[in-house]
């Protein structure tokens, strides 16, 4: 007998949530093969068996919450190989021999049904939908099919109109509510969800957290980008966005101001002398923060193909536990969502996070002049116990400095 359990989950992720059973009671596994997927903070993961088997109890159930270690089921790998028992004994067995070949010959088929890949919410949502995946177009990496592609081909209509594409439709208005009905239903978070909830609490109880504000002229750094777009995309394959210039910008205050990427232990400041920066993105089950190691080892096309690849499978559910760990400094983007103005919440163990926001065109003096020019405000939220109030100010002031005159950050770099 083999003990089915918890493996190690990464670093600081001691808890999961059992999502769901791939196989159950009295089923054969073959070495290698996931038999259970597992909901952690800040991944989904299946836990595959080294040993065929059968499987012979599983002793956590659906929606259980369970530690590294745990014992999750029980699987017999006597049993690999052996012949059904029961009433019918050798003559089942016979029967099953005879059908062996028609049964391999079948498998091509099945595999080809199931479609593309697709994550395991996807497959979840067309199995009860009886949508199937092999219709659906993914738009994840690799073709990989997503929650909201499913959700799209469900709603989506038998035969649309081909006079009207289908991003130009509008979204098929909700159902009146019946006078009088007043429904609500209930949902229980996502291991994700509870984990967010409880950081974003610890971070505001147990850190002096501040924000101070300042705004950024835009106009230099997009002329830059457009004088450079086509050259850049012609020789990285990539555009060249603004994420970039603030890794950049926000690496040369760091090296000015060391305590902001910084951390306490006890009564003790952590210097970091390498730059380990987390770029926030929105995800399905909540945002994540993968991290750009060495930040400032890497080119400006280096880390816009770094965000990218963090985005592409932010959303298609491939982030790993090692993407998702450490850092030193974050930075997040509320302007991609039309945020204007936000106050950023500390990622612990860190004390310093810069809050990007739209840009937006605004009048400013300008040399005794109004001028009309796109302009970005910046944020800053800091742990006031290590970082101080003229610091994070002048941390802000350097980076402006930095994107309005990105020659000078070039040659920083």
């Amino acid at each position: 007998m083999t003990n089915i359990v918890v493996p190690e989950l990464g670093e600081s992720v001691v808890e999961a949530r059992i999502a769901r059973w791939l196989k159950k009671e009295g089923d054969r596994v073959e070495a290698g093969e996931p038999v259970v997927e597992l909901e952690t903070e800040k991944i989904d993961l299946e836990v595959n068996v080294e040993t065929g088997g059968v499987i012979k109890s599983i002793k956590r159930q659906e929606g259980d919450d369970v530690k590294i270690g745990e014992l999750l089921a029980v699987l017999d790998e006597s049993a690999a190989g052996k012949p059904a028992s029961g009433p019918n004994g050798a003559g089942a067995a016979a029967a099953a021999q005879k059908s062996a070949p028609a049964a391999r010959a079948a498998q091509p088929t099945n595999a080809a049904a199931e479609g593309p890949k697709a994550t395991p919410t996807a497959k979840r949502i067309a199995k009860d939908h009886d949508v199937n995946l092999g219709a659906v177009q993914g738009s994840g990496s690799s073709g990989r099919v997503m929650k909201q592609d499913v959700q799209n081909a469900i709603a989506r209509p038998a035969a649309p109109a081909p006079s009207v594409p289908a991003a130009a439709r509008p979204a098929a208005p909700p159902a009146p509510r019946p006078t009088g009905e007043r429904s609500e239903r209930r949902e229980r978070m996502s291991k994700r969800r509870e984990t967010i909830a409880r950081r974003l609490v610890e971070a505001q109880r147990t850190a002096a957290m501040l924000t101070t504000f300042n705004e950024v002229d835009m106009t230099a750094l997009m002329g830059l980008r457009e004088r450079r777009k086509e050259a850049f995309k012609k020789q990285y394959g990539i555009n060249l966005g603004i994420a970039s210039f603030f890794v950049k910008a926000s690496i040369a205050a760091l090296r000015a101001f060391p305590r902001i990427n910084a951390e306490i232990q006890g009564n003790e400041i952590v210097y970091k002398d390498y730059f380990d920066i987390g770029i926030a993105v929105g995800a399905e089950g909540g945002l994540v923060v993968p991290v750009i190691r060495d930040a400032d080892q890497l080119t400006f096309a280096q880390i816009e193909l770094a965000i990218r690849d963090f985005a592409a499978r932010a959303g298609d559910g491939t982030l790993t536990l090692e993407d998702l760990t450490g850092g030193t400094f974050t930075i997040t983007n509320g302007g991609v969502f039309g945020s204007l103005l936000s106050t950023p919440i500390l990622n612990p163990p860190q004390v310093g996070i810069l809050g990007l926001h739209k840009i937006q065109d605004r009048a400013i003096p300008l040399n005794g002049q109004v001028a009309i020019r796109p302009m970005m405000y910046l944020a800053l939220s800091y742990d006031h116990r290590i970082v101080d109030g003229r610091e994070a100010v002048q941390f802000l002031v350097k980076v402006k400095e930095f994107i309005e005159d990105p020659g000078h950050l070039l040659l920083e770099s």
